[in-house]
């Protein structure tokens, strides 16, 4: 392995360590209570190295809100309605334990503070489960006048919603169980009934181990 070749593994570790650490400390303190000698100290780097990587706790904020979709692969392949569902579940199962997750959730309420309002979580979910919504639609699982893109909201906001009480009440274990009670009464809603008899709940949707 060449000089070159080191150096970029070792920043791509350091970059990695610099992400995890702001996570960790943006989980337990929020964005106005972190700061970067913390975020530092936590990844056992220098300033200068975080520096190097990142110019402020805004940039690692923003890299770890970006990065939350890419992190929630569901366990099984699917399609439509069922993606959808899967795509929810294994997020509630995955954020209570992975601390870039964890920091996500946390960094909600404090977005203002290093994003656009056009580039903020709740428009990002939106947007992918929209075209969930609309694999949905060819499939023909969703009833007439259900309208993908304000139901993608209505998906977000409840999970949203679900996220932060299960934060105060349970330290987010019981999060899996109150995103299937928002499938449960919303299927008979906005799915056709042979979709919603189709469609699967349950941990083996969600838990990737």
């Amino acid at each position: 392995m060449g000089v070159r070749a080191v150096k970029q593994e070792r920043a791509v570790r350091t970059r990695a360590a610099l992400i995890r650490a702001a996570a960790e400390v943006f989980a337990e303190s929020g964005f106005a209570g972190a700061t970067v000698t913390q975020i530092a100290e936590r990844a056992g780097l220098t300033l200068g190295a975080m520096y190097f990587h990142f110019r402020s706790k805004e940039m690692l904020a923003r890299e770890i809100v970006a990065t939350q979709p890419d992190l929630v692969v569901p366990p099984l392949e699917s399609e439509g309605l069922q993606h959808a569902i899967d795509l929810t579940l294994t997020w509630a199962y995955q954020l209570r334990d992975n601390p870039v997750l964890l920091a996500g959730a946390r960094l909600v309420m404090d977005q203002e503070l290093f994003l656009e309002r056009s580039e903020n979580s709740h428009q990002q979910w939106t947007k992918v489960l929209m075209e969930d919504f609309e694999v949905a639609r060819n499939r023909r699982e969703l009833r007439a006048g259900v309208d993908e893109e304000g139901l993608a909201r209505l998906i977000v906001n409840a999970c949203t919603g679900a996220q932060m009480h299960a934060r105060l009440e349970s330290d987010h274990l019981d999060l899996p169980a109150r995103v299937e009670e928002i499938w449960r009464f919303l299927l008979p809603a906005v799915a056709v009934p042979s979709a919603a008899k189709r469609v699967e709940l349950g941990a083996a949707r969600g838990r990737t181990q």
